[in-house]
């Protein structure tokens, strides 16, 4: 399959500067993903964010307090709609996502137009968590070291011809205590590291494989002045992620961001926060046109499970 094609599909349909270069596959993994931190830049790498956690880090998902459910849709130019839910618990993560097109122009390696086609992309992630305070020989560590991993299962569709493949990724995020410098302080700093691509690589029907580019992404995050909180990723495939969010009362958050994947994006978001109903919006500029998103999160972190199942266990026979 002509990688010309592929590009037609990443800028007109996806939106997005995604480099088409090389080996490297362009499928669903290639455009950001969730609501809230995308909002704020998608800087969400050493960030705790509830089952969007799942998309960023998987080592994040030992931070989780409670279950937490999300989803979202997004329609970029009426040409593509975006779709995903992800559940999340305390150190567990799993999610599906699925972009369909349209139709859609195809180009060939020189740029000329050829045939109007269609295009459709899933992915199903599921993610492990663990830190050190669950386990009994590093469970006197001064700080919080977390690591995860997690895998990925990418179908794709380009009008009659498929392809599949996995990818495999490892995480990990250090918490460090609150740092006071005089009147300025530091809350719930945190940095991680991911490696995310491991061995995957696009197979499709013909015998073409593409392999999926690894990236190795650090980032920083913390919060200050009881409001402000600040994030940045930095990826080693040329992407560049950093957010700000400022939350004026607990329940609502303002954010903006700025996002570099091949071109400079500017985001913005806004979340609500109504008794665990979690509503989010996003907006993210391209080169071909701006793109909307719209998330509602269920946060059970409240949620008592124990007793929970002790009255189940009084109702049922």
């Amino acid at each position: 399959m002509r990688r010309g094609i592929f590009a037609g599909i990443a800028l007109l349909v996806l939106g997005w500067a995604v480099s088409t270069s090389g080996q490297n596959a362009v499928s669903i993994l290639d455009i950001p993903h969730g609501v809230g931190q995308l909002g704020s830049g998608g800087a969400g790498l050493s960030v705790v964010s509830g089952a969007e956690t799942l998309y960023y880090n998987p080592a994040g998902l030992a931070g989780l307090s409670g279950i937490s459910f999300s989803s979202l849709f997004a329609t970029h130019l009426g040409l593509a709609n975006y779709t995903s839910f992800a559940l999340g618990m305390q150190s567990v993560g799993l999610g599906v996502e699925i972009l369909n097109s349209g139709a859609i122009q195809g180009y060939d390696d020189e740029g000329a137009p050829t045939e109007v086609m269609s295009f459709g992309s899933t992915l199903i992630s599921i993610g492990f968590g663990a830190d050190s305070s669950q386990l009994p020989f590093l469970g006197n560590l001064p700080l919080r070291l977390a690591f995860g991993a997690g895998a990925k299962l990418v179908s794709t569709r380009l009008d009659e011809e498929r392809g599949s493949g996995f990818s495999f990724e490892l995480g990990t995020r250090l918490a460090f205590q609150d740092v006071a410098l005089g009147p300025f302080a530091l809350v719930n700093p945190a940095v991680a590291v991911t490696v995310s691509n491991l061995f995957g690589s696009l197979s499709f029907d013909g015998g073409e494989s593409n392999a999926f580019p690894i990236d190795v992404g650090v980032g920083a995050s913390a919060s200050m002045f009881g409001m402000v909180a600040v994030g940045l990723d930095v990826h080693t495939t040329g992407g560049l992620s950093f957010g700000v969010t400022y939350s004026p009362i607990p329940t609502l958050a303002l954010r903006v961001g700025l996002l570099s994947k091949g071109a400079f994006s500017f985001t913005v978001g806004l979340g609500l926060d109504i008794s665990g109903f979690l509503l989010d919006y996003a907006f993210v500029s391209s080169p071909a046109g701006g793109s909307h998103r719209v998330g509602l999160t269920l946060d059970f972190s409240a949620l008592d499970i124990s007793a929970l199942g002790s009255s189940l266990r009084r109702i049922l026979p």
